[in-house]
């Protein structure tokens, strides 16, 4: 009997241990200003995510973040306050606090060269010229994570990018937003549970608005 009580706390430590971790970070810039615009989109995938499962964000280090457990996996979802710029600064203190491995991360991004309402999942690739992308790639030393790219469009004119990317959504834009955000959490339940892989197999080219 004394050896099983000893025994129950090893375990329980071990298993700790064995949980398997996850890193989803939002991209986005902290700052009312920025709340509703189309470069803030991985904020509100997240806090749609969140919401979804009545939990919250908190403030911590280099960013908010809230941890769930998906079937047993521990996801840490991170909404970095470091601006776009300097998103690698978030994602890799993270990544060495909880230990998590690089095909265990997920960035939600804002993508122009995809229309709008269009998702997809890739599990590696270059910056593509974006800023947060950009930075993370430089401090973790790789492009091979896994990145949830979220359709923009581009109808802006010659030199009108960053007003496009940094203006709100239209009010047709509004409409559909939530049925593309529900998409979003599940390729990001995907991704948790069956790996990059498989939910680029299942989602990718996947039809989400009814055209």
């Amino acid at each position: 009997m004394m050896e099983q009580k000893l025994l129950l706390p090893l375990l329980l430590l071990l298993n700790k241990n064995l949980i398997m971790k996850y890193l989803v970070v939002g991209l986005g810039n902290i700052g009312s200003e920025y709340q509703n615009t189309r470069h803030n989109i991985g904020f509100k995938v997240l806090d749609a995510t969140i919401e979804a499962s009545n939990l919250v964000f908190t403030s911590n280090r280099y960013g908010a973040v809230c941890e769930k457990r998906i079937k047993g996996r521990s996801v840490i979802f991170l909404k970095p306050d470091t601006f776009m710029n300097l998103s690698g600064k978030a994602v890799s203190f993270w990544m060495r606090k909880e230990k998590i491995a690089i095909e265990d991360v997920l960035i939600i991004v804002d993508d122009i060269a995809l229309p709008f309402g269009t998702l997809r999942l890739k599990g590696k690739g270059s910056d593509g010229g974006h800023n947060g992308l950009k930075s993370i790639i430089e401090c973790l030393g790789s492009t091979n994570f896994a990145r949830l790219r979220f359709g923009l469009g581009n109808d802006f004119n010659t030199g009108g990018q960053i007003d496009y990317v940094l203006g709100e959504w239209t009010e047709k834009e509004n409409e559909v937003m939530p049925e593309l955000l529900n998409h979003a959490k599940d390729v990001i339940n995907a991704f948790v549970m069956m790996g990059v892989s498989r939910a680029m197999n299942i989602y990718n080219g996947k039809s989400i608005l009814n055209k």
